[in-house]
């Protein structure tokens, strides 16, 4: 057992050590090298997609999605308060505006029926952010995209080799991304992946993560892109982590069910669920929300844990209330209390994939102690 519990820790035991010394020993170590492309395939294959562009990082997925299915100065773009900057970010920097939804209380994923109500005519998107291990409920986000004909943008980060309905996650927006930071399913250090059917849109997100180069004329660029290219010493870490996915997935599950079963006598918090509509939680993280009127703020017990040599991490913090994006809010007294709620009394506990039973025990432990004081 650790000294110190962290609240991730990546599996790097497989095969990429051995990768990455192909790829020193071959000097492909930029982003021309074969392990980049090999990502590629083996994300559109896990997600049925036709078209798979590897990118530096979960961020830069968004703003090359956003910017690619044609998000300009003016449009909205429906999302969930609840959730990571970067997302509210992508769209900001576009120059349209984000349109917030609340969260439900149980599942902490954007409320669908909330949706319909925010669209306006200047409405070009909804952004489905699947949080912390389920996922939004895609079938009537769907619809309300299909009746009016609004694009879908799927950040899938969260949940890679999750399904809904039966149907891998990254299959369902007009353009999907995820992320591969350290904490993901799936790490290659900094990382991330843009995904899509449609070959003109898969053309566009080719041109602008590679800084749009001409295509008769190299150095002649006819729209602003990125460099967003990542490295073929990172995708090769990716593809090992790629080989062992379901292994990570059947961990991650396991760390959960046990977290559940040794906190389900616990009054005084609320636990993930384990399956929600047309969805069985993948536990992304192990979150909780403290639900005694007598502790109200997580960062007490966050505290607490920490001093007993345990790590934690909040949840969001809502975006309609981020300083950063004081000059995007229209109304100053709007107000959104679910993720309100979930930014002041949620966090989660240490849930990385080289986690011990044993350390598992310790920090329910420590956790039931401290509620009980």
């Amino acid at each position: 057992m650790k000294d110190f519990i962290p609240v991730n820790e990546p599996d790097l035991t497989g095969n990429e050590k051995k990768y990455l010394q192909e790829c020193v020993d071959s000097g492909w170590i930029s982003s021309e090298g074969p392990f980049v492309e090999k990502l590629e395939i083996g994300m559109a294959e896990l997600c049925n997609r036709k078209h798979a562009f590897a990118v530096c990082n979960g961020s830069a997925a968004l703003e090359l999605a956003v910017k690619a299915i044609g998000v300009v100065k003016g449009d909205e773009v429906i999302m969930p308060t609840f959730t990571i900057i970067s997302c509210a970010l992508a769209v900001i920097r576009s120059g349209a505006t984000p349109v917030y939804v609340d969260a439900d209380p149980k599942t902490w994923n954007m409320v669908v029926e909330d949706i319909e109500a925010k669209i306006t005519e200047r409405t070009k998107a909804i952004m489905a952010v699947h949080i912390y291990g389920l996922t939004v409920d895609m079938d009537p986000l769907l619809s309300i995209a299909k009746k009016y004909q609004l694009k879908v943008i799927e950040d899938a980060a969260e949940v890679i080799g999750q399904t809904y309905d039966g149907k891998p996650c990254g299959t369902f927006g007009d353009i999907s991304t995820f992320s591969f930071y350290p904490n993901k399913h799936i790490t290659t250090g900094e990382g991330g992946m843009v995904l899509v059917n449609d070959d003109e849109l898969a053309t566009r997100c080719d041109s602008l993560r590679n800084l749009s180069f001409g295509k008769s004329d190299r150095f002649i660029h006819k729209e602003q892109g990125w460099n967003f290219r990542i490295s073929n010493l990172q995708a090769a870490i990716g593809v090992a982590q790629l080989e062992r996915l379901d292994q990570f997935i059947l961990k991650k599950r396991e760390i959960g069910l046990r977290y559940g079963k040794l906190l389900s006598d616990c009054p005084n918090i609320q636990l993930p669920l384990i399956r929600a509509q047309k969805v069985e939680n993948i536990f992304w993280v192990f979150g909780i929300v403290l639900n005694n009127d007598r502790i109200k703020d997580a960062k007490q017990i966050m505290k607490k844990l920490c001093e007993k040599n345990i790590g934690t991490r909040p949840f969001f913090y809502p975006m309609h209330l981020q300083p950063a994006l004081n000059e995007m809010r229209k109304d100053p007294n709007l107000s959104f209390s679910i993720s309100e709620n979930l930014a002041a009394r949620g966090f989660y506990l240490p849930s990385g994939l080289t986690l011990l039973d044993e350390e598992i025990s310790k920090v329910a432990e420590a956790l039931k102690f401290l509620l009980q004081k």
